[in-house]
């Protein structure tokens, strides 16, 4: 099976190794790739926003699946423009990614499918704004509507804070404030069936001790020891198969990967927010995981035939992701530093790119996913943590409470 893979981040590295390891995955093209991906398979480029590029390039590689890794190119229509090349794809296509596209959206299809979630207000202007934030109270919970890359959410007591993040953001939706833990949910569709990936935890703010400002995630673990022995059964018969029902009824059935990102509140489970595809940093410990071959899986789910392809298989243990981020992340970061220690076995490339001469820099503001693995979770966490203390970036840290007192 040739494999078209796009995307170039931290997710898309950890999706072609397990692409690579998979026997059925004979050829795998990244597009565009990063310095980590060039070593599992060919890297070309593409402008992986531009629904034509893609679906030219996944008809001049011969590709017999298409993945599509990213939320941008999901929200530009690119599944959709490589579906009418009538090529294999696993990712929704445009309408159906809506439900990560926007937050108003998401909601609206959360009310109409009965599922549990914050309740929240969609403002239009500043007047809209104080009445939500006033109605919510304090902790504000503000979320740009759009995408923003993991970084368009507010959770502060500080309710200027909370006014200035709204009023930047061009559509914004205010909510309740959600208690308790939170947990990830992978959710594998072919628009009928689905089929549920380990439960992980990230962490989302960028200090230890979940102190400062959000980010695309710092760190995951999984699975959780501590979770109830049915929660995966009751987030997918309460959350996931109601939205996926809900969106197939639309005529826009989802094809791809539900995330669920979930609150265990005093008042039981509740959506926090719905993705469009694998996210980063939780896929990451679960790919290290999956036994399953990966092609294969969404082979079956990009074809339709998921119902016949079994339950997944996992390895006995745990896994632990850390991130190593540059200098200034989540604001504006240093790039062009170079990179020193990224070629260990578990060590996923997500911000990276090579100089004129051939030396690894560091580029995004997410450097690094050090990745380990062990029979428990404090074991994986030190596995991972041997990786990270090994990588040299002036000016890179990365928390040193990821999965602590687990």
């Amino acid at each position: 099976m040739r494999v078209l893979l796009i995307g170039s981040g931290g997710r898309e590295h950890a999706l072609a190794a397990s692409l690579a390891a998979d026997e059925t995955v004979d050829t795998l093209i990244c597009a565009p790739g990063n310095p980590g991906m060039a070593r599992l398979g060919e890297c070309v480029p593409v402008n992986a926003n531009d629904p034509a590029s893609v679906a030219s390039l996944a008809v001049t590689s011969a590709a017999d699946l298409v993945i599509v890794g990213p939320e941008a190119p999901l929200v530009a229509g690119v599944a959709d423009a490589v579906r009418a090349k009538g090529i294999p794809v696993y990712g929704p296509g445009r309408e159906a990614a809506r439900i990560e596209g926007s937050k108003a959206f998401a909601k609206e299809v959360m009310a109409a499918a009965g599922v549990p979630t914050a309740a929240a207000r969609a403002c239009r202007n500043a007047e809209e704004i104080e009445a939500a934030l006033d109605e919510f109270g304090s902790p504000y919970v503000v979320k740009d509507d759009g995408l923003a890359a993991g970084k368009g959410v507010i959770v502060t007591e500080d309710r200027e804070a909370a006014l200035a993040h709204a009023l930047e953001c061009e559509r914004v939706v205010i909510e309740e404030y959600l208690d308790g833990p939170e947990v990830s949910l992978f959710v594998v569709a072919d628009g009928t069936t689905a089929r549920p990936m380990l439960p992980a935890q990230d962490f989302k703010r960028i200090g230890e001790g979940g102190t400062g400002p959000n980010t695309g995630g710092m760190g995951a673990y999984t699975p959780l020891p501590w979770a109830p022995d049915d929660l995966v059964e009751e987030i997918m018969a309460r959350v996931a198969e109601p939205t996926l029902a809900e969106l197939a009824g639309r005529g826009t059935p989802f094809i791809g990967t539900l995330y669920c990102g979930l609150a265990l509140t005093s008042k039981g489970l509740k959506v926090v927010e719905f993705n469009a595809r694998f996210g980063d940093p939780e896929i990451q410990p679960i790919l290290a995981l999956l036994e399953t071959p990966l092609g294969g899986l969404l082979h079956a789910a990009a074809t339709g035939t998921l119902a016949d392809f079994g339950p997944l298989w996992w390895k006995e243990g745990a896994a632990v992701c850390v991130v190593i981020a540059n200098e200034g992340y989540p604001e504006k970061t240093v790039a062009g530093r170079p990179l020193y220690g990224a070629d260990e076995a578990g060590v996923l490339h997500a911000g990276t790119a090579r100089d004129a001469s051939g030396q690894l820099i560091a580029t995004g503001g997410r450097v690094l996913d050090c990745v380990g693995t062990g029979a428990s979770v404090a074991q994986a966490r030190q596995e991972a943590y041997v990786l990270a203390e090994g990588v040299k970036l002036e000016g890179g840290y990365f928390r040193r409470d990821i999965a602590a007192n687990i």
